[in-house]
This record gives C-alpha cells, structure tokens and sequence, in this order.
C-alpha cells in the first residue's frame, strides 16, 4: 500500500469511526451528512468519494459489525459441542454482547427505514440471507452428529424460521431488561425445538 492509499484508508477509518459515535448518539435519521463531515473532520465530499452517501457508511458499520459477530462466535463456538448447545449459546452471545450493544438501536432504526433506496435494500437482504445460511450450516451440522433429521427442502425453511424468531424478538425485547430478554429468548429456543404440545 503506497502513501496515497494508506492516507485514504486512514481517512476511511477515520469517517467509519466519527460516523459510529454520531449515528448512537443522534439516530439514523436525525444524522446529517454535516453532521457526519463535522464529526470526522472530512469534507462531504469525502465521504461521498467513500461511501456514496448516509446510507452506504451506515450500512458498512452494520456488515463491520455482523463480521465481528461472526469472528467472535467463531471463537467460542467450541464450547458448545452440540446443536442444541449451540442454539442456547447463539442466544446467550446474542443478548449478552448484543444487547447493550451501541449499535443495536440504530440498527433497528436503519433497518425498518422504509425510504432506504433499493440498493441499499438490496445489500441489506444480502446480510439476511447470509445469517440464514449461517444458520443452514448450524442445522446441517446437527443433522451430521445425528441430533435431529430433516430434508433438504426444510433445512432452508427451518433455517428462515429461527432467523425470524431472532430478528422478531430483537424487536420485541427492545424495552425489556438483561434478564427478562435472556428468559424470553431462551424460552424461545425451548419452544423452537421442543414445540409447546404435549409429546
């Protein structure tokens, strides 16, 4: 990487930074794009050449953030040797490391903007579609230890479900505290694999 790249990126890195802090602090929507060049330091102009516009730098934080989600699971997963343990464990991380999260707010904010443009619209479907093959692989795994058996036709579907249900109860624990959001969505999992009917 020559000077100009790595003055670039350090003006990247810069604006992604300054952006994070004003999007918590202000919300998506109440958030300039002057208030965004006031924060960094950087001139509009800058952050059109890196990020087109409000939308593109707010969802780069979002895809940062899934990554790091992602590594970070990846480091724990370990721990949980079963699917059934990994259900429980991908709730437990979730809430734990996501609830007070900085960024849980305004994400959901970002993420029931109906006014987002359509390719926005489109990188936002690209991330849920990439947590349900997350999601695919962990039920596959299942079915490889021997745990549970589905046909292909349902991993996908099952997969789309357990999404839902995560992504429903974000919603819906938004004003709940620590504990109460741990009970809810661990209780969700019991229903998810278990069902609420007597066997």
């Amino acid at each position: 990487m020559n000077k100009k790249q790595q003055a670039s990126e350090l003006t990247r890195r810069r604006i992604v930074e300054s952006a994070r802090h004003v999007f918590i602090q202000k919300g998506y929507a109440a958030t300039s794009i002057e208030d965004l060049s006031a924060a960094s330091g950087s001139s509009k102009g800058n952050i059109y050449y890196h990020f087109k516009n409000k939308e593109g730098l707010m969802l780069f934080l979002l895809q940062e953030w899934e990554r790091e989600w992602e590594e970070q699971w990846s480091e724990i997963e370990p721990l949980y040797t079963t699917f059934i343990d990994k259900m429980y464990g991908i709730v437990d991380y979730l809430v734990q490391n996501g609830f007070n999260h900085p960024l849980t707010k305004v994400a959901n904010e970002f993420y029931s903007n109906k006014w987002v443009k359509d390719d926005i619209q489109e990188q936002i479907s690209q991330i849920m579609l990439a947590r349900v093959k997350f999601n695919e692989i962990l039920l596959q795994e299942g079915m490889k230890q021997g745990e549970f058996e589905l046909g292909q036709d349902e991993i996908n579907i099952i997969a789309i479900i357990f999404e839902g249900l995560l992504t429903g109860l974000g919603e819906m624990t938004q004003n709940a505290n620590l504990d109460q959001a741990l009970k809810i969505y661990k209780k969700s999992i019991d229903v998810f694999l278990y069902g609420i009917t007597k066997r």
